[in-house]
C-alpha cells in the first residue's frame, strides 16, 4: 500500500496552527496591508522634515513603529499561509501581494535613515532632553547611526528598496521548485509498502536500518537534484549576485563583511569559529571512524550518516508523548517557562504534520501582538522530539522578548536566535541520558549527541566555508557554474568527513537543496549558538535558579545591545574561540564514552 501524503484539508485541525489568531480571514489581512500602505503614505509626507525638531521626529518614529509592526504582521501571515501549502495558488498570490506591499513601503520609507544620519550626536542628545519619549527609540536610532559609513542618499536608498522584489526572486524560485514542483520517485519500504520520497521523508528514510533502502533513497533523491543542477546553480548565482550588488552599493569590502555587520557582529567571531573547528577536525574524523566501526561496514558511505550507530535500539515517539517529555526536560527553566510551553500546545501555535505542498523542515516565527508559531513535519522519530524543543526554544525566546520589549526592540539578532533553541536541545538530551534504562538506550542518546555536534557545529561551519568560498569566487569574477559549485562542496565534504568516509559523487549536489544558502551567511550562527548553548545548559543544570535568572534576562533582551554583549548576560563570551574549543572538548568526551560502552 502506498504511503501518500495527505492534502492540506485532510490534516486534523488540532494538528494545524491557528492563523485566525492573526487575521480572521483574507479580508482582514488585506485591510492590514492597506493600513500598512496608508501609514507609509502618511510617513512619506515627513520627507525632508523627519528630524526638523524633536517633536516631529518623535511623531515620525511613532508612525514608523506602527507601520513596521503592521508590515511584519501581514508579511508573516502570508509567509505561513504559503508554507502550509506552497502549491495553493491563493497562498502564492498572498505571498506575492505581501512582497509587493513590502517593497512599496520600503520605497516610501527609504528617506528616514538618511535623515536620521544627518543629525549630529550633540543635536540628537538635545532632542532626547527636549522630548524624553523619543528615548524609547534610542536602540533603533543607535543602530542606524552605527552603520553611518554604509548609508546612502535618500535617492539611492529608494533605488535599493525598489530592487527588493527582484532580490527575492532567487529564493522564491528556489522555494517554489523545491517545495511545489520537484517530484521524487518511490521506493519499496521494509514492509513491502510503496513510499514516495520527499524532502520531509528523506532524513527519516536515511535513518532506516535497511542499508540497501538507504542507498536506493540516497541515489534517487540526489539524482533528482542532479538533474536540475544547472537550474539550482543559476538560482544560487542570482542570490550571490544580489548580495554582491547590495554589499558594493553600501561600500562593504565583501558580501560576508556586509552580512556580519548587519548583525552587529565582528567578522573575527566567524573567523575564530572556522579556525577552532578546523583545529578540531581530528575529532570529527574520530567520530566518523567510530561510526564506521559500530555500523560494522567495510566502507562508510554518505548514506550511512543519519542511521543510528546503535543498531539494536529503536525509539519511536508520538507527538503526544513528545509533548510530555518536553515539559519534563525543560522543567529546570522554571514554571513560568513551562506555562508558556503548555499554552503553545493547548492553543494551536504549532503546525505539526507534513502534507502535500508543505514546506519541509521546521521553523519558529510569530506576530508581535499575537504569539509565536512553529512549523514542524512530524514523523514519530527522536529527532522530531529534538526539533520540537528546538523550535519551542525559538518561540519562548520570542515570547519573552515581545513581552519585555517594544516591537522595534524585540527583534533579536540572528546571531543569538539559535541559542535558546539549542539550549533546549541540550537540556532534553541530558534529561534523557539521566533516565536511560539500558546500555543500548544510553548509547543511542550518546549517538544523538554526537550527531548534534556533527550536524549543528561541523556541518554548519562546512556550509559557512562553502558560502564564503563561493561568494569570494563570484566577487573575483569567477562564474558559479554547477560544476564549480559541486567541486567546492565535494572538496569540503572530503575534508570535514575525512578518509574513513567514502564521499559518494552524488553528495557533491547536496548544496542544491540547502535553503539557508539563500539566507545570506546565516549558517555560522547555528555553530556559535550551539557552542554557547552547551555552556548555558550545563550551567543551568549545575546552578539552578542562579543561572536561570540571567538566562531569562537574556531571553527578554531583544536587540537592546550587540549580540556578543547580550550573550555575556547569560555567562558566555563569544568574542574569542574558547567556547567553541570547550564544546569540542565535550564532543571528544562523548566519543570516548560511546567507545567505552563498546570496548
Amino acid at each position: 500500500m502506498e504511503q501518500k501524503l495527505p492534502v492540506r484539508n485532510q490534516v486534523p485541525e488540532e494538528l494545524t496552527w491557528k492563523l485566525e489568531d492573526i487575521y480572521e480571514d483574507t479580508a482582514a489581512w488585506e485591510a492590514d496591508v492597506q493600513k500598512g500602505l496608508a501609514l507609509a503614505g502618511e510617513l512619506a509626507a515627513y520627507e525632508g522634515q523627519f528630524v526638523r525638531d524633536a517633536e516631529t521626529m518623535k511623531k515620525g518614529m511613532d508612525l514608523y513603529a506602527v507601520c513596521m509592526e503592521t508590515l511584519y504582521s501581514f508579511s508573516t501571515y502570508a509567509s505561513m499561509k504559503y508554507d502550509q501549502d506552497t502549491a495553493n495558488a491563493d497562498n502564492q498570490a498572498l505571498t506575492l501581494r505581501a512582497q509587493s506591499a513590502e517593497v512599496q513601503i520600503a520605497e516610501k520609507l527609504s528617506f528616514i535613515e538618511p535623515e536620521i544620519l544627518s543629525l549630529s550626536e550633540d543635536r540628537l542628545e538635545e532632542y532626547y532632553r527636549q522630548v524624553p519619549d523619543l528615548l524609547r527609540y534610542r536602540v533603533s536610532i543607535k543602530e542606524v547611526i552605527r552603520t553611518r559609513d554604509h548609508a546612502l542618499s535618500t535617492e539611492m536608498e529608494r533605488l535599493l528598496a525598489s530592487a527588493g522584489e527582484m532580490a527575492a526572486v532567487p529564493y522564491n524560485s528556489f522555494s517554489m521548485l523545491i517545495s511545489a514542483d520537484l517530484k521524487f520517485p518511490s521506493v519499496t519500504g521494509p514492509e513491502g509498502e510503496t513510499i514516495t520520497i520527499s524532502n520531509g521523508r528523506f532524513v527519516p528514510l536515511m535513518m532506516s536500518p535497511d542499508r540497501a533502502l538507504r542507498k536506493e533513497v540516497f541515489e534517487k533523491f540526489y539524482e533528482r537534484y542532479r538533474e536540475f543542477r544547472n537550474t539550482w546553480a543559476a538560482l544560487y548565482d542570482g542570490q550571490v549576485k544580489q548580495q554582491i550588488f547590495n554589499a558594493r552599493a553600501r561600500k562593504y569590502a565583501s558580501t560576508f563583511e556586509a552580512a556580519v555587520d548587519g548583525n552587529n557582529v565582528d567578522p573575527s567571531v566567524c573567523d575564530n569559529l572556522i579556525e577552532s573547528t578546523r583545529r578540531g577536525l581530528d575529532k570529527m574524523h574520530r567520530y566518523v571512524s567510530l561510526r564506521k566501526k559500530l555500523l560494522g561496514v567495510d566502507e562508510l558511505h554518505m548514506y550511512d550518516v543519519y542511521v543510528p550507530m546503535v543498531a539494536d535500539y529503536q525509539k519511536k515517539v508520538t507527538y503526544e508523548e513528545a509533548k510530555e517529555i518536553s515539559l519534563r526536560a525543560l522543567a529546570p527553566l522554571g514554571e513560568e517557562y513551562l506555562q508558556v510551553v503548555r499554552e503553545a500546545y493547548e492553543n494551536r501555535w504549532i503546525d505539526v504534520v507534513e502534507n502535500e505542498g508543505k514546506r519541509g523542515g521546521a521553523y519558529s516565527t510569530g506576530v508581535y501582538a499575537v504569539h509565536p508559531y512553529m512549523l514542524l513535519n512530524w514523523a514519530d522519530t527522536l529527532d522530531d522530539v529534538f526539533t520540537l524543543v528546538h523550535e519551542m526554544g525559538h518561540s519562548i525566546h520570542t515570547w519573552y522578548s515581545n513581552r519585555k520589549q517594544s516591537f522595534l526592540d524585540s527583534r533579536y539578532r540572528i546571531f543569538v536566535a539559535e541559542v535558546a533553541s539549542t539550549t533546549n536541545e541540550v537540556l532534553l538530551l541530558e534529561y534523557l541520558l539521566q533516565r536511560a534504562g539500558s546500555k543500548q538506550e544510553r548509547a543511542y542518546l550518546l549517538n544523538h549527541y554526537l550527531d548534534n555536534f556533527k550536524g549543528t557545529l561541523f556541518r554548519q561551519v562546512m556550509f559557512e566555508e562553502f558560502e564564503r568560498r563561493t561568494n569570494a569566487m563570484a566577487e573575483a569574477g569567477q562564474p558559479l557554474t554547477a560544476d564549480a559549485l559541486s567541486a567546492v562542496y565535494y572538496e569540503l565534504n572530503q575534508q570535514y568527513f575525512g578518509e574513513d568516509m567514502v564521499s559518494d559523487p552524488l553528495i557533491a549536489c547536496e548544496w542544491c537543496r540547502i535553503p539557508h544558502f539563500y539566507y545570506n551567511f546565516y549558517v555560522y550562527q547555528y555553530a556559535t549558538s550551539f557552542a554557547a548553548a552547551v555552556a548555558i545548559a550545563h550551567r543551568i543544570l549545575e546552578e539552578g535558579e542562579t543561572a536561570v535568572r540571567p538566562y531569562l534576562e537574556f531571553l527578554s533582551s531583544g536587540c537592546t545591545d550587540d549580540p556578543v554583549s547580550l550573550l555575556r548576560i547569560a555567562g558566555v563570551d563569544m568574542s574569542a574561540g574558547r567556547p567553541v574549543d570547550e564544546a569540542l572538548e565535550v564532543f571528544d568526551r562523548v566519543i570516548s564514552e560511546l567507545e567505552a560502552l563498546y570496548a
